[in-house]
């Protein structure tokens, strides 16, 4: 078999690509400052020629297989809510080259390391040549005009010293350095045998059954609605989406990930612990790791080759779920026929003379699932939103279409208010109102409930101001870890309730796994009221750290599958797809105490039986994933969270609210008399504007004790359109 050196050499070409070595820091050559020219070796030109060649047969291996692959199966599922959308593959594709090329780099030439007194020289060459180039050109933002009073879609310019802080497609902020085995790309549990503190990592599988498997008889919450997860889920997509690798079979060749139980990037299966626990006989689930974004330079000029993942979305509460994070499905979700600023909506069905979110026409079938005995009759395709996430359940659905509904709503009203307005001028007022509602309700209703008042009060405190200086960009460990708390609250129905909040006679409440990519259940059963009705008058689950629901950790996107998906499994190798740094980095990023015996847990975990079950799959306690590690916290007083991920969602808000230009209370965004009437409208004011329910309760969030405390629709305060007279 040809080795590594001949095969490279083989591919030869003209390529300058040379610099590579330079910016690896492997070998010994060096580049006079100033210079644009690399050495001509005919081997490390070779080397990006290989890895371009690896990269592009691998994504068109990967998407035969997609054309191949149809139907529900759990794999065809997730790959349709991470798959890159053709903005971030392109970024997504460069990067995937650039990461393979410092790889076969690092196994070909490992010599001493040397920096280059023209590193930034030889950077702008390899993101030309590698096509990172095409989100790192220098952008001027303008002054004035459409970028001095509304977002540019991709996030863009939002600062106008740092134009890509916050924006689509650029890499997830860390915060703490990555943790990775070989220091650049491969995740903690990639080597065979690798110990850590004396032990091998557990298997993800083992500690999703071993600590979070208990009986599934969780505890309501006697103070939150269900509406508080919800809203939640809704949220955190809005902020963040991270898709997998455009390529879904490995590079250089070799079995598909599907197929195949091997690490072999960007394949990272996640191991079962049983023999045969697929019909297929393999013992592991299929994971393919999160896309790369481009590597990055420092300020000083310090190469910074280390794996970073991709943030498709702009990083800022900007209500891009019912927008999008792009130009292109920007105007793809408008209504470009009306005069208004209207968005689309379905043309072929009504929620009783109310509307519903349209259908996809792109790659049809799309993989939503049918009415069972149906699917030729009557077939109903995925609904289209600014985020691909909208079918995941039905709640989430429900929400998209809430504000799908309010912008038209408002749009029509401004309309007839200001009707010299042009249809882009009623679009970007409503885009703008609209943001701002989602920051309002996401700051003032819900944020404070999770972390509690101490922990709001110490990270995120009174605004300020806008300061330029903060970059917004969502943190890594935020959206892969701390974030991800909610889904311990998640409770193991979706509820439909009738007008006297019962259960619904006609449309029963489901088990949750039934109600995963069934947007046909909204159009045949009853619409979305009946949903919001259990939303608002049904508990959360109080997090409670020994346990998710099964209908989550073992029946994840399964309906009709022998083997579905664990969201507990996905979670812990998600974070070390990461790179995430372990439980204990974070605590002392937060100034909390470090732990290192049984003693040390117990002070912050209470369940003495938790604390000897985490002792005993991990071996030491500083080898805990974050994500674990805070789940088993106990919570703060009047929050929902423990002094962890209090402190970690507590920095993140609070650079999301001050580094961002557009902020609702930035007095150079709306009047006063505009921002006096956003601080009195809410989540329970938008429900009543948009929906059949009469009544309901003042904090949508807040669980009533029964429904005959909720207050009728009219007591509510709602926006006085008046302040956007022009």
């Amino acid at each position: 078999m040809m080795n590594l050196r001949m095969k490279v050499l083989a591919t030869a070409s003209t390529l300058t690509f040379v610099c590579l070595v330079l910016f690896y820091e492997y070998v010994d050559v060096e580049l006079a400052h100033g210079s644009h020219s690399c050495p001509s070796d005919p081997l490390m030109l070779a080397v990006f020629q290989n890895a371009t060649r690896m990269v592009t047969e691998a994504l068109q291996r990967s998407k035969l297989r997609s054309s191949k692959v149809m139907g529900s199966s759990p794999e065809n599922l997730l790959y349709f809510l991470k798959k890159p959308d053709p903005g971030s593959e392109i970024i997504a594709s460069a990067a995937e080259v650039f990461g393979l090329t410092m790889e076969l780099a690092k196994n070909t030439f490992i010599q001493r390391k040397k920096r280059s007194s023209a590193a930034k020289d030889v950077w702008r060459l390899m993101e030309r040549e590698s096509g990172c180039s095409l989100h790192s050109q220098p952008i001027k933002c303008p002054m004035e005009g459409v970028q001095k009073e509304y977002r540019t879609m991709s996030g863009i310019c939002n600062n106008r010293f740092h134009p890509l802080w916050g924006s689509a497609n650029s890499a997830l902020e860390r915060w703490l350095d990555a943790d990775y085995e070989d220091g650049l790309h491969e995740p903690r549990g990639w080597n065979a045998g690798r110990a850590y503190h004396g032990h091998t990592l557990p298997l993800v599988t083992r500690l999703s059954n071993e600590l979070l498997g208990g009986e599934d008889n969780p505890l309501s919450d006697h103070e939150l609605s269900h509406m508080i997860v919800d809203w939640g889920q809704y949220i955190d997509h809005d902020i963040a989406r991270t898709p997998e690798s455009v390529s879904r079979v490995p590079f250089g060749g070799g079995s598909d990930c599907n197929d195949s139980c091997h690490y072999n990037s960007p394949c990272f299966p996640i191991q079962t612990l049983q023999k045969g626990s697929r019909s297929s006989g393999h013992d592991c689930l299929q994971f393919i790791r999160s896309a790369s974004a481009c590597p990055s330079v420092s300020p000083s000029g310090t190469f910074l080759p280390v794996r970073q993942q991709l943030n498709a979305f702009t990083s800022f509460i900007d209500a891009t779920t019912l927008y999008g994070s792009s130009e292109g499905l920007g105007l793809e979700l408008q209504n470009l026929g009306s005069d208004g600023g209207l968005l689309r909506s379905n043309m072929e069905y009504t929620d009783g003379g109310r509307e519903l979110l349209p259908f996809v026409r792109d790659n049809l079938p799309s993989p939503c699932i049918q009415v069972p005995g149906t699917e030729d009759a009557f077939r109903v395709e995925c609904f289209l939103a600014g985020d691909s996430r909208v079918n995941e359940v039905l709640t989430l659905t429900a929400m998209h279409t809430l504000w799908l509904r309010e912008h038209n709503r408002l749009a029509r009203s401004l309309k007839k208010l200001n009707r010299h307005w042009s249809a882009e001028i009623c679009y970007q007022e409503v885009r703008k109102i609209v943001g701002a509602l989602h920051q309002v309700i996401t700051m003032r209703d819900y944020v404070a409930k999770i972390i509690g008042p101490g922990a709001f009060e110490k990270y995120v405190g009174r605004y300020k101001g806008y300061n330029k200086s903060i970059n917004p960009s969502v943190s890594n460990v935020f959206t892969t870890a701390a974030f991800r708390f909610g889904h311990m609250s998640v409770s193991a129905h979706q509820y439909r309730l009738d007008e006297q909040f019962q259960d619904h006679p006609d449309f029963p409440s489901l088990p949750l796994h039934e109600a995963f990519f069934v947007p046909w259940r909204i159009i045949r059963e009853g619409g979305v009221d009946p949903l919001l009705r259990g939303m608002l008058a049904t508990p959360a689950m109080r997090p409670f750290p020994g346990q998710m629901t099964p209908e989550l950790r073992l029946k994840l996107f399964g309906l009709n599958e022998v083997k579905p998906l664990d969201l507990a499994a996905i979670n812990l190798q998600r974070g070390r797809d990461h790179g995430l740094p372990g439980y204990n980095d974070w605590r002392e990023f937060c100034a909390l105490r470090t732990v290192h015996t049984d003693s040390d847990l117990q002070e912050i975990i209470s369940d003495q039986q938790r604390v000897q079950k985490l002792l005993k799959a991990y071996g030491h306690p500083g080898d805990m994933d974050v994500w674990l590690g805070g789940i088993s916290e106990d919570p703060l007083q009047a929050g929902r969270v423990g002094p962890l991920f209090a402190c970690l969602i507590g920095r993140q808000m609070k650079v999301l609210r001050d580094g961002d230009r557009f902020w609702w209370e930035n007095p150079s965004v709306f009047t006063a008399g505009q921002r006096a009437e956003i601080a009195r409208h809410s989540l329970s004011r938008i429900i009543c504007d948009n929906s059949g329910l009469k009544q309901v309760p003042r904090d949508a969030f807040r669980l009533e004790r029964s429904p005959h405390a909720f207050v009728p629709c009219t007591q509510v305060p709602g926006l006085n359109l008046s302040a956007w007279k022009d």
